[in-house]
Parts: C-alpha cells; structure tokens; sequence
C-alpha cells in the first residue's frame, strides 16, 4: 500500500525549472487528478465557513456580468442587541443568484480554512513572497469579471468541476495597480482557451488579459493564490526609507536658497543616491529586508499568554515562511523574521534549525535535537512566542 504525497503546489508546477524558464514570462497547466486536491477545500468546507462566519462584502461578494451585486440581492441586514449591524446571507436568495450566474467570491479564503492556509505557507516558502487565496465559486457559463488582467501573478487551483479559461495575453509589459498609463484593449481572438479540471493547476503572469466561466449546469469551485509583487518602484521607496541615516536625506530642501545652493544639494542627494543604487548588493539587502519585515500569519497561543509551560507535549510550528538564521561576531545564534531580531546562545541553534522548515513538532523533541533541557526550550519558544512568529499548541494541526 502507497502512501500518497501530500498535495504541492511547487511540485505540479515543476520547482526550479518552473522558476528559471516559465515564472513571470509565460502561462503554465499543470493537468491532475481529483484525489489530488480532494483534502484542500470542499463544498462541505465551503458550506461551514458561510455558516459559522459573519462575512460582509467586500470580504464576501457576488459578481456577474463583470459587476458586483447589491449585497441586499443575497442578504439582509441583521442587528444585535448591541446595535450592530451585519448582512446574514440567505440562502434561497443566494442559490437564486448563483443559479442565474452569479460567482461567489470570498477573499482570503486562507484566513479561514487549514487546507487553504497549507497551500499558501507552502507557496510563501517556495516563492518567497506573501499569497492570498480567493475562493470562486460558479454554476453557469455566465462569466462574473469579464475580461481582465490582474496585477499580480495567480496560481489557480481547480478544486471541483471544471472552468473554461481564455486567455489573451499582456498588452501592456508589467503593469501595476498604480500605473501611468492603462493597458491596451486585448486582442479579439485569445491565444488560449483551456479547460481546467478537477485538480489541474493554473499559471498566470501578471498583466494578462483573461475570462473564465464555468461549464452550464456544473458547479465549479476553484482557489486563486494571488503572488504580491516586488517591482523596481518598491526597491526605490525602501532605499528612500533606508537612506534616512544620512544627513542629506534628512535636510530639507532649500527652497529659498541660491541656484549654486539648490545644485549643491541636487549633486550630494545624487552622488549617495547613484552610489547606492550601483551597489553589487542592492537587491539582496532590499530582498533581505523583505524576508526579514514578513508578517507572520494570525496564529494566536491560547490559552499559554505569557509563557509555554515546559510541556514535552506540546505542538509548536514557525509562523513565518522567511526566517533568517545567522552568525553574531561572538558566535552566537542570530534569528531574524517578523520585523525582530533574537539573539541566543550557539546551543540553541541545532532546535531553531528544526524549526524553520515550519512543520508543527513536539516541544519535547525540539529539546532533544539540539540537546536542551525541556524548560530551556520553552523559554526560547516563549520569546518567540511573545514575538509572534512562533505559535503552540495541546495538539497537531
């Protein structure tokens, strides 16, 4: 009996030779079977998030036709006896709606599900970057956006059913969410359209234009991991921030000074600004600072609020997709994530290295692999904790 691997998105796509030949330049399918993606995310799963979470629009939406739909078309609003208001859907309007064609949208599906939360730490580490995960859901041919681009890079993962996708390529060379100029009007003919399956995965650049619909009379429930980008605009806006130390930077401008003045300054603000700018390591102090500001996901450590107890017991999983472990010049252990740096004693090392691949593991464990008492463990992982890049639990996820 065969064991089957658990479901990676890295791996259908094709790990580093995707990275080096397909990534950022051209579309990618990656054809699957059902089994594969069956544990993600159901309509079962998708049934207990609209039951037991108060999801008002624009976190919950429906769309058709390119437009989104009056949120009182599908819910009502509903006050509690501290005069809050939310939507309450309701379902015999809701499945009307779906029913005429409507897409169900609910963003950040990953907040809100395990499976979905999977998919995105694993792309996180693989790509090194932050992901949210929408959720579509459609019934008929009717298509909810039209055609359109995003300006982001998209993973898609069909979970069930199937979706028909056109594709027409970029028009515009990596266009941004604050852009000077719109792109192009797509052509009239796509250069693809493809039928995705039940646990076929999707590859999309950025900037391309695209339609989906799904199949007329069967249901389609998809997840599209949305990848934030890193441009040359977000490398000049941290050097502008981390330039701040010098004097020049800091000084204002001498509105009311003298031309020979106002050139002087000009020249100095150039000079440290083209010096940094040719630095052999630009990029990899703006990625650095990148990995190191990661937000961690919300993972909150109840009921332990001020310290772990020394517990061998106990689960406990790095947060953080993009930690950094390093040497201090006297030897000890440096970790940075989350926007925090810790420092511990070299001894710690062998358990922190345990814990940056991000699997939950034993407490007791941890201690063993790097040879620590089980209590000074949990003052390490307290620390961490306090940090919020590390989270515990009474048991695995």
């Amino acid at each position: 009996m065969t064991t089957e691997m658990p479901f990676s998105v890295a791996q259908c796509l094709g790990g580093d030779d995707f990275l080096a030949q397909t990534f950022g330049q051209r579309y990618h399918v990656s054809r699957g079977s059902s089994h594969r993606v069956a544990s993600l995310l159901s309509w079962d799963d998708l049934n207990a998030i609209l039951t037991h979470h108060r999801l008002d629009a624009p976190r919950l939406r429906l769309a058709k036709d390119g437009q989104p739909l009056a949120t009182f078309t599908y819910s009502s609003p509903a006050v509690t006896r501290r005069r809050t208001v939310w939507q309450r859907l309701q379902p015999a309007d809701l499945h009307q709606q779906l029913a005429e064609g409507a897409t169900l949208v609910l963003d950040a599906v990953d907040e809100l599900h395990p499976g979905a939360a999977r998919v995105a730490r694993d792309l996180e580490r693989w790509l090194r970057t932050a992901v949210q995960i929408n959720l579509y859901a459609s019934w008929t041919s009717t298509e909810g956006f039209g055609v359109h681009w995003d300006d982001h890079d998209v993973v898609v993962i069909q979970l069930s059913g199937s979706k028909c996708w056109r594709l027409y390529g970029p028009t515009r060379v990596a266009p941004m969410h604050r852009d000077v100029e719109a792109p192009e009007s797509p052509p009239a003919s796509p250069v693809a359209e493809l039928v995705l399956n039940s646990g076929d995965v999707l590859y999309l650049p950025r900037g391309w234009w695209h339609a989906v619909s799904a199949s007329a009379g069967e249901a389609s429930l998809h997840l599209t991991c949305g990848l934030q980008t890193s441009t040359g605009a977000d490398v000049i806006a941290w050097l502008s921030d981390s330039l701040r130390t010098h004097e020049v930077v800091r000084s204002d401008v001498p509105r009311f000074g003298s031309a020979t003045e106002q050139a002087a300054f000009s020249e100095n603000l150039a000079k440290l600004v083209m010096s940094e700018l040719t630095s052999p390591d630009l990029l990899p102090r703006f990625l650095a600072a990148r990995d190191a500001t990661e937000q961690a996901r919300l993972t909150p450590s109840l009921p332990y609020v001020s310290a772990v107890p020394p517990d061998p017991q106990l689960w406990v999983q790095l947060l953080v997709t993009r930690p950094a472990l390093d040497a201090t010049p006297e030897g000890n252990v440096r970790l940075t994530a989350g926007g925090e740096e810790w420092t511990f004693a070299r001894r710690v090392r062998p358990m922190l290295e345990r814990l940056v691949p991000g699997l939950p593991q034993k407490l007791g464990e941890l201690a063993e692999s790097g040879g620590l008492a089980v209590s000074e463990t949990a003052q390490v992982l307290s620390e961490l904790v306090s940090g919020q890049i590390v989270g515990v639990r009474r048991a695995a996820e």
